[in-house]
């Protein structure tokens, strides 16, 4: 694959041009296969944020004034340049994840299709009307912009976050600031890029590049920042929500998960199983909605272990389209990965498979994680209760239907979930019963689609959805209007 997709500084967009961070700091950007420096990257600080939250509320009220349409169109365009790039966006996103290209370029569609379900809605910006009860009087609601967008993003699906969040901002008439994930700022960078190429207004979209610490931030501090839209852990949403909730800004968190998965005494067991490596380890686990908690019925649990273990030791890792996952982000998660498992083994886990790096010739210098699964595992111990977010799962035991749900239920997230089972019954009851906010019936614990609403329960996040038309009302605001109307002057 060429690493020339990717630009040797990947610097920020503000007001329609790269530049570079005020200081001209840098950082490098790693490998996750080989370890080795793909680029640097601007080491953006509280100055650059600034500068690009101030060039976003300069260019906000004409991109406001501007008619949905005007502005769907615009989106949809960028959609399309996308499109006609696709193969160049997924090439940057699976160098800078290890993810297969196949993986890459599926994911891009994702964040495509998007692209042009969000620019839709510039010519479905409902409000309402209604009647009143005052005689001549009038009353309607519509939808009104915010003014700037912070949005923060997570690595994992790096150019289907961009587009959850930069889509819907955009469409409503704000203006945006990107924090773009510090492991994946060329696929931040690309998007940029397009907008200009396409002739998005200058200073709609910010793009930033830089730490969490030294970026994200200041965006979410900033009292300039009208709405803040985070994608990552429960820990960093946590002090997002606290700081931006001391100046009342609206906030939007996606956050962690740890999800089950339950597989019934009735289940199609080879389907169950598809599913549960899918879920537990497709993307390296990587993903918010990976399966990590897998409830087995007691009377099934020795022969569904078995085939998972079975097919788990077969699996492929490595960054080829012929492979099954790839490596994790970096050394720092691989690293939190293995003492997670390491303080598991300590409570009395037993590792039926993997628990370790991976090492050999093929993969010593990236950061590859051996898929792991583990058994007898406490459901209150920290690897059940705390997103680890790598390649790894863990079976649980349960005598029946009841026990099952009180498990799943059992947890500090409510994101997504799932139920492998024949009987309708069952599944209705586990749909209706399940403290999450996605269920799915013999499918995998991930799969959302860009018109339907995402977000989870708990320690999940705080109750918003995104994408869909959901996301319509993280990024706007309601206004009642009415007009009294004077019979005289008819």
């Amino acid at each position: 694959m060429d690493q020339e997709v990717i630009p040797k500084t990947i610097l920020n967009w503000i007001d329609g041009e790269e530049c570079e961070a005020i200081t001209g700091d840098t950082f490098g950007k790693l490998s996750p296969v080989s370890g080795k420096e793909l680029g640097r990257v601007a080491r953006s600080r509280v100055e650059d944020v600034q500068k690009a939250i101030q060039v976003a509320r300069r260019a906000q009220p004409a991109w406001a004034d501007s008619t949905p349409v005007y502005r769907g169109d615009l989106l949809y365009d960028i959609a399309q340049a996308m499109r006609k790039q696709q193969e160049e966006i997924a090439s940057i996103v699976s160098l800078e994840t290890g993810m297969s290209f196949k993986q890459a370029l599926g994911e891009t569609g994702g964040a495509i299709a998007q692209g042009e379900f969000m620019a839709g809605e510039g010519r479905r910006l409902y409000g309402r009307t209604t009647t009143s009860a005052v005689p001549n009087k009038y009353a309607m609601v519509v939808r009104q912009p915010l003014g700037v967008a912070g949005l923060i993003i997570a690595a994992n699906t790096p150019i289907a976050n961009v587009a959850w969040k930069v889509f819907p901002a955009l469409i409503c008439g704000n203006a945006a600031v990107l924090k773009a994930a510090e492991d994946t700022p060329a696929t931040a960078w690309i998007v940029g890029r397009i907008a200009k190429e396409v002739g998005l207004p200058p200073g709609v979209l910010n793009i930033i590049q830089g730490y969490g610490e030294e970026a994200g931030a200041p965006l979410v501090a900033s009292p300039e920042v009208d709405v803040i839209s985070f994608t990552g852990s429960t820990e960093v949403g946590r002090q997002i929500a606290e700081v931006a909730g001391r100046r009342l800004a609206k906030v939007s968190l996606e956050l962690g998960g740890k999800n089950p998965l339950v597989v019934c005494d009735d289940a199609d067991l080879e389907n169950a199983a598809n599913w549960v490596l899918l879920s537990a380890f497709s993307n390296a686990g990587q993903r918010c909605a990976s399966g990590s908690r897998i409830i087995i019925f007691d009377s099934i649990y020795e022969k569904f272990r078995n085939l998972l273990v079975e097919r788990t030791e077969k699996l492929k890792v490595g960054p080829g389209d012929d492979d099954d996952f790839g490596p994790v982000i970096n050394e720092v998660q691989l690293t939190n990965m293995l003492s997670a498992i390491e303080r598991a083994r300590e409570k009395g886990a037993v590792v039926l498979t993997g628990g370790h790096r991976l090492t050999d010739p093929a993969h010593v210098d990236g950061f590859y994680m051996a898929p792991t699964i583990l058994e007898n595992v406490d459901p209150q111990d920290e690897i059940s209760t705390k997103e680890i977010f790598g390649p790894i799962t863990c079976l649980y035991r349960v005598q029946d239907f009841a026990e099952a749900l009180n498990l799943a239920n059992d947890s500090p997230y409510g994101l997504t979930a799932c139920i492998h089972t024949r009987s309708i019954h069952r599944a209705i009851e586990f749909t209706q019963k399940i403290q999450a906010g996605v269920a799915m019936v013999n499918a995998g614990t991930y799969g959302s689609e860009p018109h339907m609403p995402f977000g989870g329960l708990k320690q999940s996040g705080n109750g918003t959805r995104e994408p869909g038309t959901e996301a319509l009302d993280v990024y706007s605001d309601l206004k009642d209007i009415y007009i009294n109307i004077d019979t005289e002057m008819l």
